[in-house]
């Protein structure tokens, strides 16, 4: 049988079955790095279903949200009850200097991957210089 040493833990059983939440807070856990011209974000999301994964971008704030159903069945006596299940949701707010219109998202052993690029007006670029007596008219 499963021994439990929390003495917390009945009380967060009794709420999950009264209200069906948990008193414990539900994290989505991140990292986030810049890679080459790619920023990248690794959410983590197991056991959760892809088709319940909504990621959107308004103005410069991506926004992620997933949701997972709890596969205990309603006549299941509850012995324990640690995973976290319901909604997830975390935001990030983005730099100008990211291009929100190529965001590139994969999910994959439940962990969330987005590729968001360097805009290409936030990229280094060089600049010619010209010798003294040289100068060319540019073109409008």
């Amino acid at each position: 049988m499963l021994m439990r040493t929390d003495p917390f833990r009945e009380f967060d059983r009794l709420a999950q079955q009264l209200f069906g939440t948990t008193s414990r807070p539900v994290a989505m856990p991140m990292d986030a790095y810049r890679a080459g011209e790619d920023l990248v974000v690794h959410f983590d999301l197991p056991g959760i279903d892809p088709e319940t994964i909504d990621v959107n971008v308004e103005r410069n704030i991506l926004s992620v949200r997933a949701e997972r159903k709890s596969p205990i069945p309603e006549d299941a006596e509850l012995i324990a009850a640690e995973r976290p299940r319901g909604s997830f949701s975390r935001q990030l707010f983005l730099g100008e200097t990211l291009d929100t219109e190529r965001i590139d998202a994969s999910y994959d052993a439940g962990v969330l991957t987005l590729r968001i690029p360097v805009a290409e007006a936030a990229k280094p670029r060089k600049i010619q210089i010209m010798g003294g007596g040289e100068r060319k008219e540019l073109a409008a």
